[in-house]
């Protein structure tokens, strides 16, 4: 009896104990709610930004900066690396060998064509010339007297008194010694040619160099450096690679017979040295650098470009009058091409504008197609935007109010979290049944 008495007296404490862990069970899952809930409504109000459409918060505006497209004459260049090259450069060597007597220039002179640089011992080509000159004058001599010999022939002849052998023979002598006068005349004349080579003249105008001999040394044709270098500063020319892709527009403007100028610029590109002209461009293309050489030529009266200096080239190709020219920071590329984002000032929206770029100077790209004169576009900040995204203009303010700094601090149901009715406020129903197991017991 005992036994059974004990047995019915633990059998209401076991299901007590049982509906004790059932009741902690859906506390403890109901406080796992409560978090996941609070979690979830925390991290949704951070990542939402002002009141939407409804109340409902929307993606946080991005502040943008703007310009306008604009209409302006865009000069089309090509930007080069340059080198200056002579138009024209000799080295002056004699024709003739001799001593050099006489040097009649200074070094860095300028000199012009014809001008007498240098004079070599003439007097061995002056006995050259005389004895030339005295050769001919004795075959003159006996030609005319054989001549006059063929006359007294031809007139013996007509008498029938001298055999017409005789007469073929001394006209046969007669032509001998007039090739021989002609040898004789050439010979005086190269002579003479010689002795003029004595005078060492400039072949072209420009400006000599160093000398690289001095007087006292036999010179000759065959010296390697010559007596001096001239090299032709006006006119002078520069030597630039123009890319291939450029090849197309330069042919049709030289097709064309247009005078495309050009500027030669000191290495910092701030000073202009000389302006020209296009001259010429090569007939390949170099295939280890895509490019290809083309001559520019300078009139160069100041003297400002040197050869074998180096220079920044800008070649005037065309000019676009009236084009359409935004920041080049403004034009976004997608995968259906060029774009940018054009602003609708009233409603501060952006809307994604397909466009054809031009040709780029400086920091300006021309709109060939897709954009007017006048519009605003994005130039800073759109990486961050879509099509008809908001936006805040550079100097606006946030709007304070349900999407701005206090409407962050607002609970559920647009209670302030603070105090009883704050954050701890849903955490408090959980924790005050979890501290009255009395209660759920009985």
């Amino acid at each position: 009896m005992d036994s059974q008495a004990e047995h019915q007296q633990v059998r209401p404490q076991a299901k007590a104990g049982k509906r004790k862990s059932f009741i902690g069970i859906i506390l403890a899952l109901l406080l796992l709610a409560g978090l996941g809930w609070l979690a979830w409504h925390l991290t949704h109000q951070q990542t939402q930004g002002g009141p939407g459409p409804g109340g409902r918060r929307g993606p946080p505006s991005t502040t943008v900066g703007v310009a306008t497209a604009e209409r302006a004459d865009l000069p089309v260049t090509v930007e080069a690396l340059g080198t200056v090259t002579a138009a024209a450069t000799a080295a002056v060597r004699p024709q003739v060998s001799g001593v050099l007597k006489q040097v009649n220039f200074q070094e860095g002179q300028m000199v012009k064509a014809g001008q007498v640089l240098a004079e070599i011992d003439p007097r061995q080509f002056e006995m050259t010339l005389m004895q030339a000159s005295g050769q001919r004058q004795r075959d003159e001599a006996q030609l005319e007297n054989a001549k006059l010999v063929l006359e007294r022939y031809r007139t013996l002849l007509a008498q029938d008194s001298i055999a017409r052998q005789d007469v073929d023979t001394q006209a046969a002598l007669v032509r001998q010694l007039e090739g021989t006068v002609v040898a004789d005349r050439a010979s005086e004349g190269t002579a003479r040619l010689n002795l003029g080579y004595t005078k060492v003249t400039a072949p072209i105008s420009g400006r000599v160099g160093l000398r690289v001999v001095d007087i006292g040394n036999v010179v000759g044709p065959n010296d390697a450096n010559g007596i001096v270098v001239i090299t032709q500063t006006e006119p002078i020319d520069v030597q630039f690679a123009v890319p291939q892709d450029r090849i197309g527009e330069l042919r049709g403007q030289i097709n064309a017979g247009a005078k495309m100028p050009v500027t030669a610029l000191d290495r910092t590109r701030s000073t202009a040295l000389e302006t020209g002209t296009f001259l010429a461009m090569d007939n390949q293309v170099d295939v280890q650098t895509g490019t290809v050489k083309a001559k520019a030529r300078f009139a160069n009266s100041s003297h400002g470009l040197f050869p074998s200096q180096f220079v920044n080239v800008r070649l005037l190709v065309r000019q676009v009058e009236g084009a359409i020219m935004v920041p080049i920071n403004a034009l976004r590329h997608g995968s259906n091409g060029d774009y940018v984002y054009v602003l609708n000032p009233a409603e501060k929206t952006v809307k994604l504008r397909p466009v054809t770029r031009g040709a780029i100077a400086g920091d300006k790209v021309q709109i060939v197609s897709g954009l007017n004169a006048g519009e605003q576009i994005i130039t800073e900040g759109a990486d961050r935007l879509k099509d008809g995204a908001h936006v805040n203009l550079p100097g606006d303010r946030p709007a304070a109010g349900p999407g701005g700094q206090d409407s962050g601090r607002q609970g559920w149901g647009g209670r302030k979290r603070s105090g009883a009715g704050g954050d701890n406020a849903p955490m408090q129903a959980p924790t005050e049944r979890r501290g009255r197991p009395g209660a759920a017991a009985q």
